[in-house]
């Protein structure tokens, strides 16, 4: 299993406790390999001659080895569970750091709902795979070869049952784990399928009963549900045939050893006990191969997932620090994009934005204006470098992004998202997540300006009171202010409005964008808007069209030249009527 092999560097940490836990089930094993030969000693001299003596003293050698295997098992199984369960959690963190790693462009590939499965499932599948090797795949193979020797020892006639037994159930065994292994990594996928349909769904739950959309939604679940059942029982069945099998040859080993052993005690060949004793080791060792049987599933689906974690640990974020990266930077918010083209998939199909080229001096503001699909979300994403430009450059005072630090270049850049994102806490924690260090004085400063203040101070406990999860609690209108309060806060030289006010009202919006024009000051901006009204003060609007930028100026140039422009005012405001895209 190579992709399992390559999580072992988990367990490294915890070598002590993985190296305890087999030496423990090598003394278990040991144990009760001791067993029957007791067992044999009491029928050939004990019950066969009446000693009562030798019954009694071998019957107390039995209990003591009995508790000293039961020590030995107990130990294992905690020394076990201490290995495992920090081997997961270890895996678990540098999974989710990973991820947290990962640039937007990995996360378009890597969809939330497999990503989800990953971090829970299939961490869960390792981890336990891992307590079944310290444990049960320690003992299995121990007793195994344990068996065959102590049966051997005991009668090597009988042992001959072995050579005959254990072959035919190991190739069964082989083509199973052959069969089951590919048809296990399907059920993960499909796992991942039902993840990505629940996600979808319990996050856009207003949309689908606004639309009356729960049976649509039914179906799509019942759908992937029915293809990771059909998926999983097949999966299933492949191996559960492998029980009635191992059953089989264990009933026929048993028969042959008692007929083979009851036609030599009739010759005189053997004793009772002789056969009483193999009988055990025969069952002990065919007993370890079915153990294995039931462990094929486990092994085959944890191998999947081990393959699934690793795909996501071998990912390299597109967005790498260059070796020489300014680890220090105090831009003044000069922007320009000089010939800029990009795509979403590298070099791969019809680029998003085609040769961008405008420049923004320090403290002036830009607006983006266009159809939807025309690229101005994509544009500001390059600023920050969450994505990485196919051709030409992107500067903040004439250096390329790309040659400042990724940290660095984000601390300096503000950035309230098209979607508002709040996180579970308080509303001050949610203010505070970019400046963390931030007083009480200056995060209510940012709720200010955002025109965000009235309305926490309105709820019993203000800035204390708890956002619910994604702010369900927030109206879009509250959870947008608090994204531009959180956006300010930081102090930024660059700061990026991307379409930030669409879900509060036309007064509260022209509230919002004259205190942003006192914090404005000294500052670049860009703003991403749909109605007109938000960027009419703007110094510099830009015309965007299928990724190309078609005109450039302020609103009375844009009026005189930009047809588009044109189109787009007289849509909006000729009549006195404002249109919320």
């Amino acid at each position: 299993m190579p992709a399992t092999r390559k999580l072992a560097i988990f367990l490294k940490p915890y070598w002590h406790w993985a190296t305890l836990a087999p030496l423990l089930m090598v003394l278990e094993v040991s144990m009760d390999l001791l067993q029957p030969r007791f067992i044999e000693h009491i029928i050939d001299e004990g019950i066969a001659k009446s000693n009562m003596q030798v019954v009694f003293s071998t019957g107390l050698w039995m209990v003591g080895v009995a508790v000293i295997g039961l020590i030995g098992g107990v130990g294992c199984g905690i020394f076990t569970v201490l290995a495992s369960q920090n081997f997961g959690a270890d895996l678990r963190q540098t999974l989710f750091a990973k991820v947290q790693a990962l640039s937007f462009g990995n996360l378009d590939t890597l969809e939330t709902g497999g990503l989800i499965t990953r971090l829970t499932n299939d961490v869960t599948q390792v981890t336990e795979m891992v307590s079944m090797l310290l444990r049960v795949m320690v003992r299995v193979p121990l007793l195994m070869v344990g068996s065959l020797i102590m049966g051997y020892l005991t009668s090597p006639r009988l042992a001959v049952l072995f050579l005959v037994l254990i072959p035919v159930v190991s190739v069964v065994l082989l083509r199973v784990i052959n069969r089951a292994y590919p048809l296990f990594g399907g059920v993960q996928q499909r796992l991942d399928r039902l993840n990505t349909v629940m996600q979808e769904n319990l996050a856009g739950v207003r949309v689908v009963k606004a639309f009356v959309r729960t049976k649509h939604e039914l179906g799509r679940f019942q759908r992937a549900n029915a293809d990771l059942t059909d998926h999983n029982i097949q999966a299933v069945r492949t191996v559960a045939v492998t029980m009635p099998l191992m059953m089989l040859a264990l009933n026929t080993g048993i028969v042959a050893a008692l007929w083979i052993g009851g036609v030599s005690i009739d010759n005189g060949g053997m004793q009772v006990g002789q056969v009483v004793a193999f009988i055990n080791y025969l069952m002990q060792a065919l007993m370890a191969l079915m153990m294995i049987s039931m462990l094929t599933m486990r092994f085959s689906r944890a191998e999947a997932s081990s393959v699934r974690i690793g795909e996501v640990l071998a990912s390299r974020p597109e967005i790498q620090n260059r070796p020489q990266a300014q680890a220090e930077f105090a831009p003044k918010g000069a922007v320009a994009f000089d010939g800029v083209t990009f795509h979403y998939n590298g070099n791969h199909g019809d680029p998003v934005l085609k040769d961008i080229r405008f420049s923004a001096s320090p403290g002036e503001t830009v607006a983006l204006l266009g159809a939807t699909g025309a690229g101005k979300s994509s544009l500001i994403s390059l600023i920050p470098r969450f994505y990485d430009v196919a051709n030409g450059r992107v500067t903040i005072d004439n250096v390329d992004v790309r040659d400042v630090d990724e940290a660095t270049l984000r601390q300096k850049i503000g950035f309230a998202l098209q979607e508002s994102v709040l996180f579970t806490g308080t509303i001050r924690d949610n203010i505070r997540y970019g400046r963390p260090d931030a007083s009480d004085e200056e995060v209510a400063a940012a709720a200010q300006a955002a025109q965000a203040h009235d309305f926490i101070m309105s709820f019993p406990n203000g800035y204390d009171s708890i956002v619910g999860q994604r702010g369900v609690n927030l109206s879009g209108g509250q959870k947008q202010r608090i994204a531009i309060a959180r956006a300010l806060i930081t102090d930024p030289a660059v700061l990026i409005l991307d379409d930030s006010t669409s879900a509060v009202d036309v007064e509260t919006e022209a509230k919002i964008q004259a205190a942003l024009a006192k914090l404005r000051r000294g500052r670049t901006s860009f703003i991403v808007a749909q109605r007109i009204s938000t960027v009419l003060a703007a110094d510099k609007i830009l015309v965007l069209d299928d990724g190309r930028v078609t005109a450039v100026g302020n609103h009375a140039e844009l009026m005189e030249s930009s047809p588009i422009y044109q189109e787009i005012y007289a849509s909006q405001l000729d009549n006195g009527v404002v249109i919320d895209g």
